[in-house]
């Protein structure tokens, strides 16, 4: 049943008419005002079929329209004409309510019963129920679910107001004071469920509880946990203030609780502290981790501050910040620093450092400017940074010794022809050597190819037509320092800059129908702003080298051509009356053969003597004025060379071992099969370089890749281990001498269910490689203590226990091989030779083990190992990682609650590593 807007005047008579019954004519036009202020319609209701149709009742039909019409138009002039200001009506928004088995009035009693799937809207509330009866006489609503024999109690009521929902078993509302009496709700705040037996609703904003339990758990039937609130304030989307609480595992009550609490309840962001974490540690004393505050400075941008403090004066400060904008960029900072203490003050193994890092990612999306685009991956500090942090065990930067950096700009002119530009910052560190080199900046510029001689219609066919040409210009200024020097104006003492010119016109064209050609040249222009020039000091005996200051350039060519061809071989091996398992084979051989000429540029080199110790002979050593030059020097050497390359490509066309299949199945037998080598037509001696031999194929449908390469070298060695100019077959060997070769094998399979389990690893990978570490897991995942503090853990979903159980245990393996042969001067060795491999197993759907590991196959040693153990305790979290050995070795076990609103509600006890300072 439904109530409508009505059309007519008489829309704002009060009810409380409805209380003067001394005149049956009075009671009848009053109720007959209600029901047409409210569009009250009733029809006979239909087995099977719900009441919601538009017939007058019949106590409307019994009294004259026009009657009432006049009756109301007298009362609304009254009231126009009375000074006194009108009592607010009972009803100030428009009713509508429906039921499917029946909608009765009781005249009697003032009240009006639904039943069945009963639904009331007035303004913002929103009641469904079994059964929902309004009383008149008090301004209430009553309703509660319905029970019978078969489905128990069912329909529970569901009240709704604004964004507020509450579940209970039965409610009372009075819709003149908006009060109301809630028994046994379900109310969703923020993250978690407030269950209470009852709940008294003060108004829109404040509801009291008594005894009423809060959680996080899906099962709310019986939850695994809650905060037992026994008198408690909820002030819905903002807060929840109680005074004794405590915390309950399966109703058994534990230690853990305050004397009061607050818990902000906020769809929104909202500042805070971040508790810290406190524990004790053999070299530094009692600590506090990870303790600070969490900034939400709007709806793009937060900022959380961290801090570490050690009873023996070590301290950390980091610094974490994300930034999103939608459909414009994303990206984080952060920035750590750690000032360390070992031991105390007057031990032999006191030992202070001071270690930092820098961390940006920067993204922006791609259809934010198609024509320009900036981004940046930072990663740089100190060399030891993850060596000696307390904070985190990062396995994977633990074990790289490189840490780089990149921040870019590109921008686009569109048109004829293309302009582009950038400009990048970039940054290496060595963190073995300390060494660190930087570009502040590289630009790079072009300008599309122009094709000069190209038809109108843009077709280009031909040498001539197929002509073009464009311009690139590079300039660099680089930095080479230490870690020590980083950061200080020193680090720009050595810098060096310099930009290079380059135009390359190529064309291509059709030789006998069947090869394709190609010719090209490019000329080149150097520019410096730091030249050298040497002399000898005959008294030092040493040369001197003279840094000159200023501009200077030196411009070069060169000429290149090429021909090629592509030749199919197709191997059948079906013969009529035979069915054989292999049915063909197919060779693509893709011969090509080029030819360089680079001029000697001697003229930008010069001479200077050196006398000879006993002074009676001079010499005299060439050397050019650009050797400082970032873009090399002008070639000296006339060069005449000829490379021959070939590659190939073989599969395979086998039978289907499905009988049902219609066609037969291809298989990669070789990806590529390389062979390649030169021939410098204007050398001396030596003239043919080694053969270098590669190629790759995939096994196991694709699950296996092998990569595999050699060195092959045509000439012999001499009794000193050094090339000669005799070919190693005239001097009593082989056609060629293996001088170098290796192989690697990756393998990644896993069950059908594992496939999805490594989706989820992502998170975690994606750490890796944003502190500098892997793509995969081989190296460990990482693990950031303080991270864990501030990371958004929403999107665990929690999923409820099934009564069945039937449970496939999802399995994923990775395991990757290398070898390395050395025999460049007859030493035949192993190199290297390792084998790595990581995985995991979902021993059901709430425990999973994993690790990773290696074993060195040369040295006979197990390499950095890293065990896993994770138990998802529903609303809850637990695992445990133990790198067992290694300089590294330490372990760390946590448990704690998912949800971002109780994370502090949480035990964690870990052992670092030892540092050696």
């Amino acid at each position: 049943m439904t109530f409508q807007k009505p059309s007519h005047t008489f829309t704002k008579i009060h009810l409380k008419a409805l209380h003067t019954n001394n005149f049956k004519i009075l009671f009848a036009l009053s109720f007959t005002v209600f029901i047409n202020t409210l569009s009250f319609s009733q029809d006979i209701p239909k087995k099977g079929k719900g009441i919601n149709r538009t017939v007058k009742d019949s106590l409307v039909t019994s009294v004259d329209s026009l009657d009432v019409l006049k009756t109301s138009e007298k009362t609304q002039d009254t009231i126009k004409k009375d000074s006194i200001k009108p009592k607010k009506e009972f009803l100030e928004n428009i009713v509508k309510y429906h039921a499917k088995d029946y909608t009765t009035f009781s005249n009697k009693k003032q009240k009006l019963y639904l039943y069945n799937e009963a639904k009331i809207d007035y303004g913002d509330m929103n009641i469904t129920a079994g059964s929902i009866t309004i009383d008149y006489n008090t301004n209430t609503v009553f309703a509660v679910g319905i029970t019978d024999s078969i489905n128990g109690y069912s329909q529970k009521p569901i009240f709704t107001q604004g964004s507020n929902v509450v579940e209970p078993d039965s409610i009372v509302f009075n819709t003149e004071t908006q009060k109301a009496l809630i028994y046994n709700s379900k109310t969703e705040q923020g993250e978690g469920t407030v269950i209470s037996e009852l709940t008294k609703k003060e108004n829109d904003s404040v509801y009291f509880v008594k005894d009423a339990k809060y959680t996080t758990a899906t099962n709310l039937e019986d939850p695994e946990y809650y905060i037992k609130l026994r008198k408690a304030k909820i002030v819905p989307g903002k807060k929840i203030v109680t005074g004794l609480a405590n915390l309950f595992i399966y109703d058994v009550p534990t230690p853990l609780g305050l004397p009061f609490g607050f818990f902000p309840q906020s769809e929104t962001q909202t500042s805070g502290v971040i508790i810290p974490t406190f524990g004790e540690q053999n070299d530094r004393g009692y600590f506090l981790q990870n303790g600070g505050y969490y900034f939400a400075i709007n709806d793009y941008v937060d900022l959380a501050v961290l801090g570490d403090y050690y009873t023996n004066g070590s301290y950390g400060l980091r610094l974490e910040n994300k930034y999103k904008k939608r459909y414009k960029y994303s990206g984080n900072v952060g920035f750590r620093y750690e000032n360390l203490i070992t031991s105390e003050r007057g031990f032999s193994d006191y030992a202070t450092s001071t270690i930092y890092n820098l961390r940006w990612s920067h993204s922006q999306d791609s259809k934010a400017n198609p024509n320009s685009r900036f981004s940046a991956s930072v990663n740089l500090g100190s060399s030891n940074y993850y060596q000696q942090s307390i904070n985190q065990v990062n396995v994977s930067s633990f074990l790289n010794n490189t840490l780089s950096s990149s921040v870019s700009y590109s921008k686009t002119f569109q048109g004829e022809p293309q302009v582009n530009y950038s400009l990048t910052a970039t940054h290496s560190q060595n963190t073995n050597t300390e060494e660190i080199n930087m570009t502040l900046p590289t630009f790079q510029g072009s300008v599309g190819r122009v094709y000069p001689f190209a038809s109108k219609n843009g077709s280009k066919k031909g040498i001539i037509q197929n002509i073009n040409l464009q311009y690139n210009v590079r300039g660099e200024n680089r930095i080479t320092t230490t870690d020590s020097l980083f950061f200080k104006k020193e680090m720009f003492d050595d810098a060096k800059a310099g930009f290079q010119h380059s135009i390359p016109i190529s064309t291509n064209f059709k030789l006998f129908k069947y090869f394709s050609a190609s010719a090209s040249s490019s000329f080149n222009e150097v520019w410096t702003f730091k030249t050298v020039d040497k002399t000898y000091d005959s008294v030092e005996r040493e040369t001197v080298t003279e840094t000159i200051n200023g501009f200077d350039a030196f411009r070069t060519y060169n000429f290149s051509t090429s021909l090629g061809t592509t030749v199919y071989g197709m191997f059948n091996f079906e013969k009529e009356g035979k069915d054989p398992k292999i049915k063909a084979i197919r060779h693509v051989i893709r011969p090509s053969i080029s030819y360089n000429i680079n001029p000697a540029f001697d003229k930008y080199y010069d001479t200077y003597e050196v006398v000879s110790a006993d002074g009676l002979t001079t010499s005299d050593v060439d050397f050019t004025r650009f050797e400082e030059s970032i873009f090399g020097t002008p070639n000296k050497t006339f060069s005449s060379s000829m490379g021959i390359s070939v590659s190939n490509n073989l599969e395979a066309k086998v039978k289907d071992r499905d009988s049902t299949a219609t066609e037969d199945k291809k298989i990669t037998i070789f990806n590529n099969l390389n062979f390649s080598t030169s021939y410098n037509f204007a050398g001396d001696s030596l003239k043919w370089s080694p053969v270098r031999v590669s190629g790759g194929t995939q096994l196991f449908k694709n699950k296996m890749s092998v990569n595999f390469g050699a060195t092959l070298d045509p000439y012999a060695l001499d009794n000193n281990n050094s090339r000669i100019d005799t070919y190693n077959i005239d001097n009593g060997g082989s056609l060629f001498r293996l001088t170098s070769a290796n192989m690697n094998a990756s393998w990644s399979f896993s069950s059908k269910d594992g496939n999805s389990k490594n989706k989820d690893k992502d998170s975690s990978l994606e750490e890796n490689r944003r502190s500098g570490g892997r793509d995969d897991d081989l190296f460990g995942v990482s693990q950031d203590f303080a991270n864990q503090q501030i990371d958004d853990k929403k999107g665990d979903k929690e999923e409820k226990p099934s009564e069945l159980y039937n449970y496939k245990i999802p399995w994923n393996f990775r395991v990757a091989y290398a070898v390395n042969y050395s025999n460049s001067t007859r030493q035949s060795e192993i190199s290297s030779h390792s084998l790595m491999f990581s995985g995991d197993i979902d021993l059901s759907s709430k425990w999973s083990i994993g690790g990773s590991s290696g074993y060195d196959l040369k040295n006979a040693g197990f390499t950095y190992t890293q065990l896993r153990f994770e138990r998802d305790l529903l609303s809850w979290r637990m695992n445990f990682s133990w790198v067992p050995f290694s300089a590294n070795s330490s372990w760390n076990f946590f448990i704690g609650i998912k949800s971002s609103i109780l994370s502090d509600l949480k035990y964690e006890k870990r052992r670092q590593a030892d540092i050696q300072l």
